[in-house]
C-alpha cells in the first residue's frame, strides 16, 4: 500500500531566506504562494514544504521539526566538505561532541546533522549493508571505526 514518503513540512520565519538556504541545498523550487513554497526532494514524488509563521516559535523536538535526506553511503563520507563548500555548518547529534558523521550498526544507516535558519533539525542519512555480527552493536560508531569493524 505505502510507497515512500510524499511530503513533510516545516515551520520557517522567512519564506524569503528559507528559500534561499533549501536552494543552497540542491532541492528544485516547486512553488509558492504568500507564506508557503515547496521543493522537490525527488522531482513529481516527494517534496518539503516550508509554512512562514508562528508555528516556528513551537519548541524543537525530532517528531515536530526535522527531516533526513537520503543520500549514498560515498556521498556522506562527503558531506561535511559539501556542507562547508555552501557555508553551512554541521551540528552534533544528541550528547555527541563530534560533527563527524556517524553509523548506528543496529538500525543499518549513517547520518550527519545540520539546521536550517530556523533552528529545523535536517539529517543526511544513508542506508548501510550490516554484516551479521555488527547488528547488535548499538554504540553510534565514526566512519573510520566502522570500516575498521567492517573488514575484521
Amino acid at each position: 500500500m505505502i510507497k515512500g514518503l510524499y511530503e513533510a513540512h516545516l515551520p520557517v520565519s522567512n519564506l524569503e531566506a528559507s528559500i534561499e538556504f533549501y536552494q543552497k541545498l540542491g532541492l528544485k523550487f516547486a512553488w509558492r504562494d504568500e507564506d508557503t513554497a515547496f521543493f522537490w526532494i525527488v522531482e513529481g514524488r516527494s517534496w518539503v514544504g516550508l509554512w512562514e509563521g508562528k508555528e516556528v516559535e513551537t519548541p524543537y523536538h525530532p517528531s515536530l521539526r526535522h527531516i533526513a535526506f537520503e543520500v549514498t553511503y560515498e556521498d556522506l563520507k562527503h558531506s561535511l566538505a559539501w556542507l562547508n563548500s555552501i557555508q553551512i555548518e554541521a551540528v552534533p547529534f544528541g550528547s555527541r561532541t563530534t560533527v563527524e558523521p556517524f553509523v548506528r550498526p543496529n538500525q543499518g544507516n549513517a547520518s550527519v546533522y545540520f539546521n536550517d535558519p530556523d533552528g529545523n533539525s535536517l539529517e543526511l542519512m544513508c542506508y548501510v549493508e550490516v554484516p551479521e555480527k555488527l547488528k547488535t552493536v548499538t554504540t553510534k560508531l565514526s566512519f573510520e571505526e566502522w570500516e575498521r569493524m567492517c573488514s575484521l
